[in-house]
């Protein structure tokens, strides 16, 4: 992992963007830093995004419908929650500037949330960012048991659905571990990496690449009419919020 001198309190949101574009992304060295660093890990976690393991027991809870999941609906909530110390993790990397860049690149499109709710309490979510076809997570939190993998599973649905081809969750846990996250070394990160942004890679300088994937495909999918219905997958009808059985049957389908 390399981490250079620090920068300034403020950062710039093209700036962030192309440095995801080259693999290396900012944290803090705790919440109350004013400066951040950049980091670029010699093994990189990602999540295939045909590899997630979806438990039996897991899959009866995300089918069973006892959480709420939306996309977008509540982002500075989500990313205030990443950041918000906890019993297990009583300090976090979320500096205020990285919480404000990515305010600013979820206004103009590029940074994304999923919300795992129970009833209208915030219970579990998590954050990231899109660009091209790949997905860069960030943070997800937890206050209920299971909310924070009802929310990955929801997110690898939509990637799924969204024609996505990278999901980047930077470094290994034991419970990215246990959905199906593997380690690749730095040099197959960048290859997948450069696959995944294409040609889209060449806007980053001003921020106004184009997104080759769709991250709201699944919210389209429910606002299709019966003849604007893709096919496959024909069974598939959804709107916000998303069904718990529509995630699992995304979830468990081959390409």
């Amino acid at each position: 992992m390399t981490r250079p001198t620090p920068r300034s309190a403020d950062l710039d949101p093209d700036l962030v963007l192309r440095a995801y574009a080259m693999g290396v992304f900012p944290m803090a060295e705790h919440r109350d830093e004013a400066s951040v660093f950049w980091v670029e890990p010699r093994q990189r976690a990602i999540m295939p995004l045909d590899g997630f393991h979806l438990s039996r027991s897991l899959r009866k809870t995300i089918t069973g419908d006892r959480f709420r999941v939306t996309a977008d609906a509540a982002f500075e909530q989500v990313i205030a929650l990443c950041a918000e110390s906890a019993p297990d993790r009583p300090d976090t990397w979320i500096n205020p500037a990285i919480e404000k860049v990515f305010g600013e690149l979820h206004r103009r499109g590029f940074a994304h949330s999923i919300e795992t709710w129970d009833g209208n309490r915030l219970v579990g979510g998590l954050y990231g960012l899109a660009l091209g076809r790949a997905f860069f997570g960030e943070s997800m939190f937890s206050r209920a048991r299971d909310a924070s993998k009802i929310a990955i599973a929801a997110l690898v649905a939509r990637l799924r659905l969204g024609e996505f081809e990278l999901l980047d969750c930077q470094f290994m846990t034991d419970h990215l571990a246990s959905l199906g996250a593997v380690e690749v070394p730095r040099e197959t990160y960048l290859s997948m990496l450069s696959v995944a942004l294409g040609e889209g890679a060449a806007g980053l300088a001003t921020g106004t690449a184009g997104v080759s994937a769709d991250f709201g495909a699944l919210d389209a999918l429910g606002r299709a009419s019966p003849g604007d219905a893709p096919d496959p997958p024909a069974p598939l009808t959804t709107s916000p919020p998303v069904s718990g059985k529509v995630i699992a049957q995304l979830l468990t389908q081959t390409s």
